[in-house]
């Protein structure tokens, strides 16, 4: 999918969390640190454009994605196509340093392409009422591992 294509949705959230970029950074490249129970997230190879990875869900079958744009130490997007017929689900990551030990995490998601606006229902209601809580948790989640430093 590419910029042109048509956006049927998107939602945005930023939270701050108690860390220095470069932490938060390192914290959200590890995909080990996704922590997003029942779902299991593994990547194949290093966290680099074109990289693949894997959502895991009990009793479903694994869906694909792709680490499309990476800015390292600024940005990073992932795609997903595979549950989608002529759409795609992206969603990028910023990290803006505010002071030293303080840094704006930004999650925007956006559903693109020319069939996008038939699953702009389901997708708004899976993620927009969870996606401000679950950025909370991970910015915590973030803090908690720097304090153990």
């Amino acid at each position: 999918m590419t910029e042109s294509d048509g956006l049927a949705w998107e939602c945005q959230c930023a939270v701050d969390a108690d860390v220095p970029a470069s932490f938060a950074w390192q914290f959200m490249t590890n995909v080990g640190n996704w922590k997003d129970p029942p779902a299991e997230f593994t990547l194949d190879g290093p966290f680099v454009s074109g990289a693949r990875g894997t959502t895991r869900m009990p009793g479903q079958p694994a869906i694909s994605w792709i680490i499309s744009h990476v800015e390292a130490g600024r940005s990073y997007t992932i795609e997903g196509s595979e549950l989608f017929e002529r759409a795609c689900l992206r969603v990028q990551w910023r990290f803006d340093a505010l002071a030293e030990r303080h840094t704006r995490l930004t999650q925007r998601m956006e559903l693109v392409g020319d069939n996008a606006a038939a699953y702009v229902e389901d997708i708004s209601a899976a993620f927009e009422p969870n996606l401000e809580p679950g950025m909370k948790r991970i910015a915590q989640s973030m803090a908690d591992a720097y304090g153990t430093m």
